[in-house]
């Protein structure tokens, strides 16, 4: 296979792969909502009440008070778009498929598999980062976060936005992929 051939193929599935991807989130972001659930129950169980999945979207529920004396009942609840952190998900897709190899459903099953814990990591990251830093002062002091924490959880957000949903789909891919890749350099060669 060409190097061409497979750049065109790549290109032609990414916007079949995105338009599944984006119509079926509810369900495919389902695990990492469930993984965000668990690591809130056990980690931030005294700042998190409950976490809800909306389409794409998780809703935090807090224990924090907006601060304000007219709103001594309200809490703030914490909405994270998921599909913000899972956008390699079909850029994943599009690269296994572009390739034409028997495996593509085990493939797709892996990497599903793997890159939903880091779907999971953004959107808990997009939290924390929202109560900890972003919200106003009377809110991330009721957090308890020191300086070290919320550089940490700044790191965590940058990392899982910026860094993960990109390189984990391309790393795994190419792992996976060895074989086409040396056949594709020995013919380029």
């Amino acid at each position: 296979m060409q190097l061409g051939g497979f750049v065109v193929r790549v290109l032609a599935w990414l916007p079949v792969t995105f338009l599944v991807w984006y119509v079926a989130a509810p369900v495919l972001l389902w695990p990492a909502a469930i993984i965000v659930k668990l690591a809130s129950h056990a980690a931030l169980a005294d700042l998190v009440d409950a976490v809800e999945q909306s389409g794409a979207t998780l809703v935090f529920s807090t224990s924090l008070r907006p601060g304000t004396a007219s709103a001594q009942a309200a809490r703030v609840t914490v909405d994270v778009n998921m599909l913000l952190y899972a956008f390699g998900l079909p850029l994943y897709t599009a690269l296994v498929l572009a390739v034409r190899g028997a495996r593509w459903p085990r493939l797709l099953a892996l990497g599903y598999a793997v890159l939903t814990p880091f779907v999971a990591w953004g959107a808990l990251a997009d939290f924390l980062k929202n109560v900890a830093i972003t919200a106003g002062p009377l809110i991330t002091s009721q957090t308890g976060f020191v300086g070290w924490q919320r550089e940490a959880i700044a790191f965590a957000y940058q990392l899982g936005a910026l860094i993960l949903p990109t390189v984990v789909p391309a790393v795994l891919w190419v792992v996976t992929h060895d074989a086409f890749l040396e056949r594709t350099r020995r013919r380029a060669a």
